[in-house]
């Protein structure tokens, strides 16, 4: 489990393929040396685990499922990566809960200046968008951002400086992709709303058993 604040970028040093997978090595001094093998790292917002580790880079493994649902596969030596220890359990949470599961690949639509910031629209998989709302939380290259502005399947969010500075986020451009999880609280939610289409495979969703007087009979 991660918060989506991330510590650190790193450098790809190499990339090589493992019958359709990757093994990816990347230079952290900040990070790598405290690595042991069977540690968790969020690399752009997935979850991997490091197989080894030389001095000031670690070595991960991304198998083929992997590799088609993120942007893993564009990736290229001396590409920057945003990276994130795992949360520990006495950590505080100052962005919001994020797995290290892709949910799909954004592409950027649109950026500019606003004032101090950097404003961009995210074009978002159809399939994610009943779980993207304006105000909420998503992360984005393992970033924990906040929706700044929903239009159709076009999700705006603004970076401050701090940000754009210590992540890949502040040399994005439009047309490049990112790897997105949106907010797992949100997922669970609209899977208690269908529950009632479970049953009945394939039949429209019923009314949702979730109402005033089910909540109430709860509290």
């Amino acid at each position: 489990m991660f918060t989506g604040i991330v510590e650190t970028m790193g450098t790809i040093q190499a990339l090589d393929g493992e019958r359709d997978g990757l093994r990816l090595t990347v230079e952290a001094p900040s990070m790598a040396p405290d690595f042991e093998q069977g540690a968790s790292v969020a690399v752009n917002g997935v979850c991997l685990t490091v197989v080894d580790t030389a001095g000031e880079a670690f070595s991960v493994e991304i198998v083929p499922e992997t590799v088609s649902r993120t942007t893993f596969g564009s990736l290229k030596a001396g590409h920057r990566v945003n990276l994130e220890r795992p949360l520990r359990l006495s950590d505080r949470i100052d962005g919001h809960l994020v797995q290290g599961h892709v949910d799909g690949v954004g592409r950027i639509a649109s950026r500019e200046e606003r004032g101090n910031s950097l404003w961009y629209e995210v074009e978002i998989p159809d399939d994610l968008t009943p779980f993207v709302i304006e105000k909420g939380s998503i992360a984005m290259d393992g970033i924990s951002l906040t929706i700044a502005g929903l239009t159709g399947s076009l999700a705006a969010v603004s970076i401050i400086p701090h940000t754009a500075s210590i992540t890949t986020f502040g040399g994005k451009r439009i047309g490049d992709e990112v790897n997105m999880e949106v907010d797992m609280i949100g997922r669970y939610v609209a899977s208690l709303l269908h529950a009632g289409s479970a049953a009945n495979p394939g039949a429209h969703p019923g009314p949702s058993p979730i109402t005033e007087s089910w909540l109430k009979e709860r509290m």
